[in-house]
This record gives structure tokens, sequence and C-alpha cells, in this order.
């Protein structure tokens, strides 16, 4: 039996001394190709499960439990290990692009960075892939892309850039954390379009973080929905929008819907929710 791209069994993830949890004994798996969405209200406990993949959580972090991607435990390995598989087989798309790119340093340099720390590629070869991978993320001139620095581009560009980096040595796994909300709408729309695309193209996995179930489902065939740092249900998107069981589910649900909902008509608050589902 194939074993799944990324198991995540009983995570536990707690905060300082008095160990606060964020992550209350998540478990999914990840087959490859798969995309799944993992969405819930701020301090879920979503971002905190994506860092402990990418073993990027802050020290003092309390993790207990099991994160294997492709047959290495992520949990207590060295930042020499880790370093080796990040950008590598498993990269990450953050909410901010402007905070994940170097001010200083032109695009094209900091996307080649990647290729040089993990293939020791060359500056003209990695020159030559760096526009290839710009151009199919859907920039326009990559060339001038290239060699701009950040605050050249628009929001949307440099969240593309930043695609094209997470993507450039072809992962097995595609992190995206709220990459959109920074965006209007209509740019989000066609970011949203280009990464189904290029996903499509490499083939990799996809976990996408999110607070918007409409969102996530343009990605997404498949999600987890988090509450106070547990995976409270779970489904394809395709049943989450007809038949939520959840409470809180139904919420995200309503909220995604709104245009469905006629005038005057009282929409339940996060307080309901809670109180249905027994939460404080």
């Amino acid at each position: 039996m194939n074993q799944p791209l990324l198991e995540v069994r009983d995570l536990q993830v707690s905060f300082g001394r008095r160990r606060a949890e964020a992550v209350r004994g998540v478990s999914f798996t990840l087959e490859p190709g798969e995309r799944l969405g993992v969405i819930g209200e701020s301090g879920s406990g979503k971002t905190v499960t994506a860092l402990s993949v990418m073993g990027l959580l802050p020290e003092n972090a309390h993790v207990r439990g099991s994160v294997v991607l492709d047959g290495t435990q992520m949990v207590g390995l060295d930042e020499r290990g880790l370093s080796r598989l990040r950008g590598d087989a498993v990269s990450m798309v953050f909410q901010e692009p402007m905070t994940a790119l170097d001010p200083t340093m032109r695009v094209g340099r900091q996307v080649a960075e990647v290729l040089r720390l993990h293939q020791g590629a060359e500056a003209g070869p990695a020159r030559d892939r760096v526009v290839a991978m710009l151009d199919e993320v859907g920039l326009a001139d990559p060339e001038r892309v290239a060699d701009a620095f950040p605050h050249e581009l628009s929001g949307g560009q440099r969240q593309r850039a930043i695609l094209a980096m997470a993507l450039i040595n072809s992962p097995g796994l595609v992190i995206c954390d709220e990459p959109t909300t920074a965006l209007d709408v209509t740019v989000q729309a066609l970011v949203l379009a280009k990464l189904d695309e290029v996903l499509d193209a490499s083939g990799a996995a996809c976990l996408f973080i999110s607070h918007d179930l409409a969102v996530v489902s343009q990605v997404c065939d498949h999600v987890l929905v988090m509450l106070d740092g547990r995976i409270v249900e779970s489904g394809s998107v395709a049943r989450l929008f007809t038949a939520p069981e959840h409470p809180y589910t139904r919420g995200l649900v309503a909220t995604a819907q709104l245009d469905r909902v006629a005038p005057g008509t009282r929409l339940p608050t996060v307080e309901d929710f809670y109180a249905e589902a027994g939460h404080d």
C-alpha cells in the first residue's frame, strides 16, 4: 500500500511556559497531487499546523505528535535537515509577499537563490529557468519582472513571483497560507486561477490555508474545518457546501453564500455557532 505524501498524527502544539494550546490532537493525511483546504477563523490553529509541517515554529513552541513528510519525520528534525527539505520537498506561499521578499534584492535573484541552494545552479542557467518560471505563473514580460525590485511590482505580481519561487524546484508539496488575503477581489481571482493551473501542470500536492470556504473551493477538492485547535469536520467541498454537519461549518458556509440570503434575514453570529457546538 502506498504511503501518503504527508501524514500528520495527533499533532499538539503549545507555547510558552504556560503551555497555551494552539493545536490539539490534529490528524490528517495528504496524498501526492491532492489539494486539501484548511479553513477556520483567526486563532483556530490552521497556520500553526502549516508551520509545524515546515518546521518554522518559534523556539517557545512545544510540539508533540508526528508529522511525516515523504517518509521523513519533521518533528524533532534538526535545522540542517529541515533546511534541506524547505524549498525542495516542500515550499510555502505566505500571506503577504512584501514580507516574504527581500526589498533590497531583485526578484529574479531571489527566485534563483532557491535553485542555487538546492541544486547548485550556475548564474546563466538559473536565470533562464527563473524567467521561464515567472512566465509560467502568468507574469507578463518576465525578463522585466526578474530585474525589478519588489516595490516596483503590484501586489498580484509579487504574489505570483512568490509562487514561482515556491514551485521552481518542483516540490511535492506546496503550502499556501492565506495567499490572496492581501489582494483585491479581481486580482485574487486571477492569482487563484493561475495557482490552479500551475498545480495541475506540476502535479504538486497543495495544503491551502484560509478563513474563506469560497476561496478554498476554487482550488481544493477536500477541506478540513478547524475550531479551537481541533478539526471539527472534514469532507469534500461539494458536501460541505450542501450538507455541513457541524454548526461552525454551517456558519462558514452561510458567510460564503450571503448572496442567497433574503433581505431582512437575521444572520447567525459566531457566538451562536460556539453555543450550539458546546464551546465556550
